[in-house]
């Protein structure tokens, strides 16, 4: 009996459908971010055939547009960040918004006419500029995330310490890039998935950073450490060894990691369980008896 053929490469098979590895995320600044740092550039260009009103009026559009890009970049960067997380406090400051007052500011300058000044095609650029930026790009988070029934100083606690432990994966992630070893960039990938979960079941369950604290600070401190001085070396003399050691210390990181996360999970049920039995001695106690 004939049997279809399954390939790499034919249609049913997983790996012609190409898609991330587990524990990263498209980045969120895409062509439409960089297209709002090309726009203003026309801008530039004429500036300096006006006369030197005009000239200030297109600099300063110029300045305005490109400051309200960066400010949308970062706004969907801190978003992303935000979106990822469980537990989460709304970025400090709304920059997707204020991108959005900026470019339809710009805008107005740039429609400004420097021998009547009027004000109607100003206004009109200003709300079309602003209103076309806000609905392509949408506002920044306003709201905490999760911390619904929590207390707010552990809650905080645990923002700083995730944060701290974020730059830490960062850094090793940039550290690791230097050397150009793209197996290498993809192990610490995954290190930096599994360390993230543990992040996630921290924000779930405050009360388990003191637990996970030496993981968040003092390992990862460590292990970003190891990287920078892996990624010198490496660049300095390709040095196997050190490449195989560093490669054993990425397992030992995310097996103990791992490992971590899931005795905090177990923790986390003992726990539960021991507050069900309780509540169910008291109903008991109440005359209330349970199916169980």
């Amino acid at each position: 009996m004939a049997r279809p053929f399954r390939g790499r490469h034919s249609p049913e098979s997983p790996a012609s459908h190409p898609r991330l590895p587990e524990g990263r995320r498209r980045s969120p600044v895409g062509a439409r971010v960089n297209f709002l740092f090309i726009a203003p550039v026309v801008m530039l260009l004429t500036a300096f055939q006006l006369e030197p009103l005009g000239m200030f009026l297109k600099l300063a559009a110029f300045g305005l547009m490109m400051l309200a890009a960066w400010l949308t970049r970062e706004g969907l960067i801190a978003e992303d960040a935000f979106n990822a997380r469980r537990v989460a406090k709304r970025p400090a400051i709304p920059r997707k918004i204020f991108g959005s007052a900026l470019t339809g500011l710009g805008l107005a300058l740039a429609g400004l006419n420097p021998e009547t000044f009027s004000l109607l095609n100003p206004i009109l650029f200003f709300i079309l500029g602003a209103a076309l930026h806000f609905t392509a790009f949408g506002p920044d988070p306003l709201r905490d995330k999760g911390t619904e029934g929590m207390d707010g100083f552990q809650t905080d606690r645990v923002a700083r310490a995730v944060d701290e432990a974020e730059k830490h994966l960062v850094a090793m992630r940039d550290a690791i890039a230097r050397a150009r070893i793209p197996a290498l960039e993809r192990r610490v990938a995954d290190f930096a998935a599994t360390a993230r979960g543990m992040f996630r079941v921290v924000e779930e369950d405050p009360r388990d950073l003191t637990s996970a604290r030496r993981y968040l600070s003092v390992y990862l401190l460590g292990a970003r450490d190891a990287t920078v001085q892996f990624a010198d070396l490496w660049l300095r003399s390709r040095n196997e060894e050190a490449r195989a050691d560093y490669e054993a210390l990425l397992t030992d990181l995310e097996t103990t990691f791992a490992k971590k996360t899931e005795k905090l999970l177990l923790d986390d049920k003992s726990t539960l369980d021991v507050e069900i039995e309780v509540l169910r001695d008291r109903l008991e106690r109440e005359g209330v008896h349970s199916r169980a």
